[in-house]
């Protein structure tokens, strides 16, 4: 009973940072379940079926707050769907740790360009590109969903990711349409894992246990990426993406429990102070927009 009560806790709090900054939920909590001896294709099982759930509350969340691109999330669900019930079937032969690094090392680097694009600004407002086409969003799906169900987390690291480097979509509304598009990837995640393990080869109760805690977390999450500001947003996420990969990538390396430690809390505090120096700059954005709007007009 203790167990399922703390893997409620962290279904609160994996969702609440999951859907204030796109990412995280899964990883998470599969790596949680697989310190806890779970074996891989178990958790990420466990995982999936609770998000269909959460992603679903944490969906029609963003939506009634208007963070949802509605086009984007359409064109990423079909290829997402694909690649993760492929991705959740071919789990046991797949060769997941191999190309861990390898995917880590590209979202650090789309990460670090998403701190740089935000930071950049200075006193200036984000600019976005028109939304991004079929041909960009169809890959990015077919990729994130297999990653998703294969490591238990990919989904949120990759679209997000993405979509924040492009500059096609305000932030708000890459966190809301990645986050939406969750529930038609951890459908077919879970019907892979289903035609793979069987009934019976789902934890159930562990799935309950993170299912419940996320779905309390949602709507304040949704709510939060309504009130954030698009440059304190994506400087956030950037932060959280950059952190995640570095420690994969050390860890690979066999870097100690010391080392990894230590490296990770140098790049926390560098985040923070990322954050902070982006909130700086919105608050002088929007000083220099209030005196723009209190200057006297001339009329001839």
């Amino acid at each position: 009973m203790r167990k399922l009560l703390v893997l409620g806790v962290v279904g609160l709090l994996a969702q609440l940072v999951d859907g204030s900054l796109g990412m995280a939920y899964g990883v998470t909590s599969s790596t949680l379940l697989l310190a806890a001896g779970i074996a891989p294709a178990a958790a990420s099982a466990a995982v999936h079926f609770s998000e269909i759930g959460t992603s679903l509350v944490s969906g029609f969340s963003h939506h009634k707050l208007g963070n949802v691109d509605w086009k984007t999330v359409t064109l990423l669900a079909g290829p997402g769907f694909v690649g993760a019930f492929a991705g959740a079937t071919l789990l046991s032969s797949l060769p997941g740790d191999v190309a861990k690094p390898w995917v880590a090392g590209i979202l650090l680097s789309l990460g670090i360009y998403v701190i740089w694009r935000f930071l950049r600004l200075g006193g200036q407002r984000p600019t976005f590109k028109p939304r991004p086409s079929a041909r960009f969003l169809t890959p990015v799906g077919l990729v994130g969903g297999a990653l998703d169900a294969i490591g238990g987390g990919g989904w949120g690291p990759v679209g997000t990711t993405t979509l924040l480097s492009s500059g096609r979509l305000e932030p708000r509304k890459v966190v809301g349409s990645i986050d939406t598009s969750e529930f038609v990837v951890a459908v077919g995640g879970s019907l892979g894992f289903l035609v793979g393990l069987g009934s019976q080869g789902i934890l159930w109760g562990y799935a309950g246990a993170l299912l419940v805690g996320g779905v309390i977390a949602a709507p304040i999450a949704a709510w939060l990426v309504r009130r954030l500001p698009g440059r304190v947003l994506g400087v956030a996420a950037g932060g959280l993406i950059v952190i995640t990969n570095s420690k994969t990538i050390i860890e690979t390396f066999g870097a100690t429990g010391t080392t990894v430690g230590a490296v990770a809390s140098v790049l926390v505090v560098l985040w923070i102070m990322g954050i902070i120096w982006a909130v700086g700059q919105e608050r002088d954005a929007r000083r220099a927009e209030a005196s723009y709007d209190d200057e006297p007009v001339l009329v001839a």
